[in-house]
Formats: structure tokens, C-alpha cells, sequence
């Protein structure tokens, strides 16, 4: 970057650009909330047919092209935008330095030296001192021995002459790091020359992400901070503190943060968190892709060798090499078993009236098994607020089967409210115990409870206060253990309780879960053995009062009826549809959920 480059660029016109990107962002994503959220969605309640699958999956192609372009030209508004800054500071520096030349009658040459005329006091032979020309340095040694010269030169010009050289080196130093620093980042932000989003181009948009981030850290620095340990209130201030350009330049560059941070707006969380699903799903299949080729499946079949004549059977059976690999290759698609869930659920909006879906918190590295937080219908603007804290065993893998859970909640809880809004919530935001081991300690509910409270009270914040929504939060298994620890050490923003399956909740009576005992339910599936297990399993390793299970009658819960599967499925049954009707267990679920307390079928 040259003195005469420097002093022609106008860094406004950068930002402008960045403003038709970023307006270009914001069209495409409203164009793929209206083809999802809308159009496909409307079709899928009212057509069928081969014709309208088709139709649908050709929309579902186009709104994921809308989206890698709310992706991209998002990334490159702040780009542009980052740039912009930099470049202004580079300008400021130098307009600073031509000013003060001006002022001391020095001249700017084209090379960026400054050149000082003759002056000072004359010496002893009665001449005055000469003039020169001096070079900006950027070393701090040669800097230093600039200045000590100019310090001893009785012409004043020379140091005031030194000093505007210096700023000058700098600031083309600046803009030349800025310009390198940023062409390629620009020129890696552009699209394969076809009309199909890949994985590899999501793959791709993930790499252009990080760069964006690493190469805009300064740009993003300079904008408000989110509040540190902010509380979901701080959180939300935060959030309408800053402007449109703002707002955007984070939702590009840290669509992570902005995704997991509790008081903002529900619309806000799944705009973000939706890049984080997209790009981590690209860079999932491209890595899941490389572990197919690393890893060739071998052959699956043998005949069976009986073990004891050696006699070939005649008939087949799987090889202990491809057992071993099975097992491998599902491990390695687990994450993405897990985001195909979460985008079956998104291509279900629509279907036999299912609400849009937002995504509250995605994370395919968080602690233990990732995280995910999904709301069936809209947190902020809905009348009844149900959210399910899932047990032992939940990873993210399976997040298919919570989805359904909360689905089929929304389901029979919506239909009890005509005329009023649900939104049901699958919050899996814990690490969850993998196995009975671990779930015979509390810790990891300790550890779950502060985020359970923090994201309870950020949906109050974001509905608009205590009063905006009838909220119930709903615990199985270990769930409500988390549940319980939440209660005992904050604050529970909750109507509700609803215990399903309970080990214990860490409380020895139900009014000390803080939300009156006759608002605290359980359910227990007394026919079941798995679920006896964990009930009473719970009591024996001290996940609450040895002689207080939330179905007990000590413990004073609502103790509701239930028709929990057979002998040994009652434990994961709490939610059963038979012959398409809603369990008596899912029922009474259901008229929690939507205040309908005189409906309750109790034990």
C-alpha cells in the first residue's frame, strides 16, 4: 500500500457495500423462513401425494440455497465492514500526519518522506540550519535513533518532520496489513458456479467463518461486549443496546455465542444457532466421508462354521470384523444421526398443523454428548411454556427421541387450548450420565443447574416477565434430579413441576421445590420393572430422601395416574400413543401443561 493509494481510498464506500450484503443476507433469510416456514409448511398440511413430496423437496433444496447466501453474504458484510475499520483507522492516522505537516510548513513527498526546510537559531559561522528530508521508521530501534537524531539537530522542523514520517509509516503499515490480511479472506467468500449447496460447500462456509472471525477479532472488539457472566436480563439489555450493523456483524461471526446466550429472543437464538447446524453438519459428512474411505467396510457375511465339528453350515451369518466395524462406523455418524434429527424436525414444520420450530441452543462439542435445546412453537409469544429435561442416556445422537417427546406434548397440550398458543421445549443442555454408574451421583445435576436456571430465567426474560407465559418444566429420570437440584439451589421460575420416572429430586418434600407442593407432579410406572429400578434405585444411593420419592406420599406431589408400557418398557413409556390416542400418562402431561389442574386424573 502506497502513500497515493492510501490517501485516494475512501473507506466509506467498503461500508456501503457491506450494507448491500447485509441487506441481501437479511433477504434470503426471510426468503427461507417463508418457503420453510410457510409455503412448505403449508403444503405439507394440505397435499399429498408423490407430486407434492417432490414439490416439497425441490423447496427444501431452494430454502437451503437461500440460506448458504444469508451464510456467505452475511460473512462477507462483515468483512467488508471489518475492513472498512481498519482502513479508517489507517486513514485517521494519516490524515492526522498530513494535518500536522501542513501546520509546521513541511512537505509530504510521494514516497511517504517528509522533507523540512531550513531553520532554527544560526550557529557560530551564521548560517541557519539546513533543511532535509527524513523516511519513517516502524522499528522501534531505528525509530529511536530517528528521534535522538532529530532531538539534536538545531532545526526544529527536523523532529516535528520525523514525527509525521513516523505516523505516516505507520499508517501505511496498517492499511497494508489490513489489505493483506483481507483479499484472500474475500476472495475465499464466493460460491461454486452451480445451483446445489453440498456438504463441502457448508463445509467450506465453516472454514470462511473461523477465517472471518480470526481476521475481524480487532473489528469485533471494538463493538459492545456481551456482559460477562451476564444474567439473562443483562443479556437481553445487551441485545437491544446494539444496532442493526451490530447485530448482524455478531450473528455472522459468533453465530455460537449469540446461540447460547439466554434473554434473547427466540428468533434471534435460531438464526444463529441454525449457521452453527449447517456448517457443522457440512464439516460432520465431510469428515464421516473421509472415515468411510479410511475405513472400507469388509465383508459382512460367512458361513457359519460349526465350532465344535467344523462342518460348513448352510446358511450365513455377520462377521466379528464387520460387527467391530458397524459399531465404529455408527459412532462415527453419531453427530450427525443427531442433526438429522434436528432437520427432520425442521422439514416436518407443517405437518398435521406442527408449529415452526426454533433452535434454542446447538452445540456438536459441548460437554459430554453436545447439546441441543429445540422449541416446538414460539417461547417468547406462547401462552403455556413446557420444557422437558431428558435422563440418563441422553446424548446427541439421540435427539430424534426427545424431539418426539416434546412433539407428541405439544400435540395433546395444544389441542387441549384452542384458541391459545403452546410451545414445548427439549432442553438438553446437561451433561447427562451415560449409564446407572454415574447417574448414583448428583454432581452432574449440581453442574446442570445453574444453566437449567440461567435458561429458565432468560425465557421469562424474553417472554416479557413471570406473568407472559404459564410455564411447566417437566424432569424424567435423572431430568428431574436436575430438576430438583435446580429448585434447592436458585430460584425455580416455573408454575409447574412434573416428575416422571423420578430417582429422587435431591428435596425432601415437594413444597421445597418452590412452586407450592399442590403444583408438584409425579408419575411413577409401579407395573415396570426398569422403572421400579430407577425409582428405587434413586432412594437406596441417595438421589433424594430415602423415605421421599416424588411418588411417595410423603413427599406430598400430586401422584397422577398413568398406563406406562409393560413389565419391562415402563421407564421410557411416559409418553405412549395407542391406536393414535394419547396415553392416560401423556393426558394428564398434557392437562398440566395447559392449566387444566381439575382434568388430572390422580392416583
Amino acid at each position: 500500500m502506497d502513500l497515493a493509494t492510501l490517501k485516494a481510498l475512501k473507506p466509506t464506500e467498503y461500508a456501503q457495500a457491506a450494507d448491500g450484503y447485509r441487506s441481501t443476507a437479511t433477504l434470503a433469510s426471510a426468503a427461507k423462513d417463508r418457503i420453510e416456514n410457510q409455503i412448505a409448511a403449508a403444503m405439507r398440511q394440505s397435499l399429498s401425494g408423490e407430486a407434492a413430496t417432490a414439490a416439497i423437496g425441490q423447496l427444501t433444496e431452494l430454502g437451503k440455497n437461500f440460506h448458504y447466501i444469508q451464510i456467505e453474504c452475511g460473512l462477507v458484510a462483515t468483512a467488508l465492514e471489518a475492513f472498512s475499520y481498519e482502513m479508517q483507522a489507517a486513514r485517521r492516522t494519516l490524515d492526522t500526519a498530513l494535518a500536522e505537516a501542513a501546520a509546521a510548513g513541511l512537505t509530504v513527498n510521494t514516497d511517504g518522506s517528509v522533507s523540512y526546510p531550513a531553520g532554527g537559531e544560526k550557529g557560530p559561522d551564521g548560517k541557519t540550519p539546513d533543511g532535509g528530508t527524513v523516511s519513517g521508521y516502524l522499528d522501534p530501534s531505528a525509530a529511536a535513533i530517528g528521534r535522538s537524531a532529530a532531538n539534536f539537530d538545531p532545526n526544529p522542523h527536523h523532529r516535528a518532520a520525523q514525527d509525521c514520517a513516523d505516523l505516516i509509516a505507520a499508517a501505511l503499515a496498517e492499511a497494508t496489513e489490513a489489505d493483506t490480511k483481507w483479499a484472500p479472506k474475500l476472495r475465499a467468500l464466493k460460491a461454486d458456479d452451480d445451483l446445489t449447496v453440498s456438504d463441502a460447500d457448508l463445509a467450506d462456509a465453516s472454514s470462511d467463518t473461523t477465517g472471518v472471525q480470526a481476521a475481524g477479532k480487532g473489528y469485533l472488539d471494538s463493538l459492545p461486549q456481551p456482559p460477562k457472566h451476564g444474567d439473562p436480563k443483562a443479556n437481553a439489555e445487551w441485545w437491544k443496546g446494539l444496532d442493526a450493523e451490530q447485530q448482524a456483524a455478531w450473528i455472522s461471526m459468533r453465530p455460537d455465542s449469540v446461540g447460547a446466550l439466554d434473554g434473547l429472543p427466540a428468533t434471534v437464538r435460531d438464526e444463529a444457532n441454525r449457521m452453527v447446524l449447517a456448517e457443522a453438519h457440512g464439516v460432520a459428512q465431510v469428515a464421516y466421508d473421509g472415515w468411510l474411505k479410511e475405513h472400507p467396510e469388509p465383508q459382512r457375511f460367512q458361513k457359519y462354521i460349526d465350532p465344535y465339528t467344523g462342518v460348513v453350515m448352510g446358511f450365513n451369518v455377520e462377521t466379528e470384523e464387520w460387527k467391530e466395524w458397524e459399531e465404529s462406523r455408527k459412532n462415527a455418524h453419531k453427530l450427525l444421526d443427531g442433526m438429522n434429527s434436528i432437520q427432520e424436525r425442521f422439514d416436518r414444520t407443517g405437518e398435521s398443523g406442527l408449529p415452526e420450530v426454533y433452535l434454542l441452543g446447538f452445540d456438536p462439542k459441548g460437554e459430554g454428548d453436545g447439546r441441543v435445546i429445540l422449541a416446538n412453537g414460539n417461547p417468547d409469544t406462547a401462552d403455556h411454556t413446557a420444557i422437558y429435561v431428558p435422563g440418563t442416556g441422553t446424548n446427541i445422537g439421540g435427539t430424534g427421541g426427545g424431539i418426539e417427546r416434546s412433539e407428541v406434548m405439544w400435540r395433546e397440550s395444544q389441542r387441549l387450548v384452542p384458541g391459545q398458543s403452546v410451545s414445548s421445549i427439549y432442553w438438553f443442555d446437561y451433561d447427562a450420565p451415560d449409564g446407572i454408574p454415574q447417574a448414583m451421583s448428583g454432581s452432574r445435576a449440581e453442574r446442570a443447574s445453574t444453566r437449567l436456571e440461567d435458561f429458565l430465567q432468560g425465557t421469562q426474560t424474553a417472554q416479557g416477565g413471570a406473568n407472559a407465559s404459564h410455564t411447566t418444566v417437566i424432569g424424567h429420570s435423572y431430568g428431574s434430579t436436575v430438576i430438583g437440584e435446580t429448585a434447592r439451589h436458585n430460584h425455580i421460575p416455573a408454575d409447574d413441576i412434573i416428575a416422571l420416572g423420578s430417582p429422587g429430586m435431591q428435596v425432601e418434600h415437594a413444597k421445597d421445590l418452590g412452586v407450592g407442593a399442590d403444583h408438584v407432579w409425579a408419575e411413577g410406572a409401579d407395573g415396570s420393572m426398569d422403572d421400579a429400578i430407577v425409582r428405587h434405585g434413586g432412594r437406596l444411593v441417595g438421589l433424594g430422601d430415602w423415605l421421599a420419592n416424588p411418588t411417595d406420599e410423603s413427599f406430598g406431589a400430586n401422584v397422577m395416574q398413568n398406563d406406562t408400557g409393560g413389565f419391562f418398557s415402563g421407564h421410557s413409556s411416559y409418553w405412549d400413543y395407542e391406536e393414535g390416542q394419547a396415553s392416560t400418562s401423556l393426558k394428564n402431561q398434557a392437562d398440566v401443561i395447559a392449566g387444566r389442574y381439575g382434568d388430572v386424573k390422580l392416583e
